[in-house]
């Protein structure tokens, strides 16, 4: 054949390729809207998130707790980041897809072939990484935004951008080193390489669970011990009435950042730890906030923390295999799409991505059922402990208001988003305690 014939028949299939890729953007980016739009009218208009009559006026409806302005802003703010998070989930697939299917990938590997032999996983990732970071920052910017708009973030600028770029570091020091130990891993026993990397997670998830509370926590804040030293001894009280081995509260400067409120235990062993933020001590009562602590502890006696661990490692395990499956399937049909060739390849890394959020999204109404089935134990907990109902729904309350959050949300949003029962579930049962 001569070498004319053989250079249009090249053209013609290069022109071939960008065609099939222009349509699938077009099929795609068209499938996403009609996505969007669905769910849109799904939060703004065909849920009902009213709360029963029979409950309306009682210490449950938030028409009692709340001022007209603040259940105003609670439904729109919640409508607005419900349909964020429904909308991020299945843009980071298509950000993933396009990565491939664009030859982006192959470039970056490309490229990162032309470093030192030490280097090249690493560049990779860091390529991959911030053009990731870059492409989701306006996004994340505007859901900083909505929280400063609606007054819940008192955070600047300035630290937001810090607290970014913290953000990216950790979590590439995180992707970089799963990198390198996935390939190794690829290199050194082929396809059965999920399995030895579900085995190092078990290692790895109780380092990070270990070294959390007192390496990446205090990068984004300072914690300090609760100055209030009398409401320490009766939150130490209680521990130790719990047997927790706790010697100090921790308090949190998240004012800087924020008018929400929370509090937690955090960490494993030595580096457990009973953590209040100040905007906690400073909107709650001492009886609200022992409320709150005893159901924290009510996860640390309960052993949630290592519950959670168990099924996340049995989670995971399934989870590799699957991935492991789908990614020889795809690697099996020559000229796939995605132009994926080889497990050993860097370029295969956002097809991997791609499917690990793909199992953890479909994973995740089992994941938040499981969860709040342990905070309506914790609840119970707290109960017991103080014998306060009173406090619980006045503290449950104040959650929501400053919070601005949806006493009674949309079911989808509940089953994906919410791994604690809904405020109005906790409150119908605190009320209920309350009237005995």
């Amino acid at each position: 054949m001569r070498a004319d014939k053989l250079f249009g028949l090249a053209n013609s299939w290069q022109v071939g390729r960008r065609l099939m890729k222009k349509k699938w953007l077009v099929f795609w980016g068209l499938v996403f809207i009609a996505y969007c739009i669905a769910v849109y009218y799904y939060i703004f208009h065909w849920s009902d998130t009213s709360i029963p009559s029979s409950l309306q006026g009682s210490a449950v409806d938030p028409q009692t707790f709340m001022s007209k302005e603040q259940l105003a802003q609670s439904n729109h703010y919640s409508n607005v980041k419900n349909l964020l998070f429904f909308v991020l989930t299945p843009l980071e697939w298509l950000f993933y897809v396009s990565v491939l299917v664009f030859g982006v990938s192959r470039s970056l590997e490309n490229w990162s072939m032309k470093k030192g032999r030490g280097l090249r996983t690493i560049s990779y990732v860091v390529a991959l990484s911030f053009i990731t970071f870059l492409f989701f920052l306006p996004i994340k910017f505007y859901s900083y935004r909505l929280g400063v708009l609606y007054n819940l973030s008192t955070q600047s600028i300035a630290s937001w951008l810090q607290d970014s770029v913290i953000d990216f570091v950790v979590d590439l020091a995180y992707l970089t080193v799963t990198a390198l130990v996935l390939f190794w891993l690829i290199r050194r026993f082929g396809r059965k390489w999920w399995f030895y990397a579900w085995i190092l997670t078990v290692p790895f998830t109780i380092f990070m669970m270990f070294i959390q509370p007192v390496v990446i926590d205090p990068l984004y804040n300072d914690f300090y011990q609760l100055k209030d030293k009398a409401l320490e001894q009766k939150i130490l009280s209680i521990a130790h009435r719990a047997n927790i081995p706790a010697e100090h509260v921790f308090e949190v400067n998240m004012s800087e950042k924020t008018n929400t409120l929370n509090a937690y235990v955090t960490g494993i062993g030595a580096n457990s730890r009973i953590v209040l933020w100040d905007t906690t001590l400073e909107k709650l009562s001492d009886d609200e906030i022992l409320f709150v602590m005893a159901h924290e502890m009510g996860h640390y006696v309960k052993k949630d923390i290592y519950q959670g661990m168990g099924i996340y490692l049995a989670a995971s395990f399934v989870g590799l295999w699957l991935v492991s499956v789908v990614l020889s399937a795809v690697l099996a049909k020559k000229n796939n799409q995605m132009g994926l060739t080889s497990h050993r390849d860097m370029s295969v890394l956002p097809f991997i991505l791609l499917l690990i959020s793909i199992l953890s999204f479909i994973y995740s109404p089992i994941d938040n059922s499981f969860s709040r089935m342990q905070e309506s134990r914790a609840d119970r907990y707290a109960l017991e402990m103080t014998h306060d109902p009173e406090s619980g729904v006045s503290s449950f309350q104040k959650l929501s208001s400053f919070g601005l959050t949806q006493v009674n949300p949309p079911f989808l949003v509940k089953l994906f988003r919410y791994g604690h029962p809904t405020m109005l579930e906790r409150l119908i049962k605190m009320d209920a305690a309350d009237s005995k």
